[in-house]
């Protein structure tokens, strides 16, 4: 019996490595990415920076500019700073002031929006870097901080084979409409909806 399971077992695995093999013999393109981690669920920026280390393991220059947050010091703040000194090739630029409901300041959001856009610009136009991570740009362009259109321009004229990763919940329909690779996190349970707040090292 058991040997009969076991074949069983070896049979289905050689179908599914087949078809995989077939899937990665016709992926014979090979070009820079738009990634998009979007959805009410935690991990979006977790997940990008998380592709970030990725990178640098591979030798790769990473630039990370980050909108909203910036109101408290973070864990991944740091840790990208340890490791500019160290002399890997990352640079980390938190320009945002925290989250907009704690402003109150429509003005004053939009002019710190921009100066991220600008840097951001400034990465996604350096030759010298491989992947530019943009997190929570998707809420920068959601309260209309920064134009959508503007954003999208600049991805289509990057360089063909620069990585860019997006975060932030309610992606907006036209950067989804032009990415490469989107991920959207769901909420199944969190622990602010049993009353524990956030931890260190969880959620900065």
């Amino acid at each position: 019996m058991q040997d009969d399971i076991n074949e069983q077992h070896r049979l289905r695995m050689v179908r599914i490595n087949e078809a995989k093999d077939r899937q990665l013999a016709s992926a014979t393109k090979e070009k820079g990415l738009i990634i998009v981690h979007t959805g009410a669920g935690k991990g979006k920026s977790t997940a990008a920076f998380g592709m970030a280390i990725r990178s640098l393991g591979q030798g790769m220059k990473v630039g990370i500019v980050q909108f909203i947050k910036g109101a408290i010091p973070t864990g991944e703040a740091a840790f990208f700073q340890k490791l500019a000194l160290s002399g890997m090739p990352v640079e980390m630029h938190t320009l945002g002031e925290g989250f907009t409901w704690k402003t109150q300041d429509l003005e004053r959001d939009i002019a710190t929006a921009q100066k991220g856009w600008q840097k951001a610009v400034e990465l996604l136009r350096d030759p010298t870097i491989d992947l530019v991570i943009l997190d929570e740009l998707n809420i920068a362009t959601k309260y209309n901080y920064i134009a959508t259109s503007v954003v999208v321009e600049e991805l289509q004229t990057k360089r063909p084979m620069l990585h860019v990763v997006l975060t932030g919940r309610n992606a907006s329909p036209e950067i989804i409409e032009i990415a490469d690779l989107v991920s959207e996190m769901k909420v199944v349970k969190h622990p602010y909806a049993h009353g524990i707040q956030p931890q260190r090292g969880v959620e900065f």
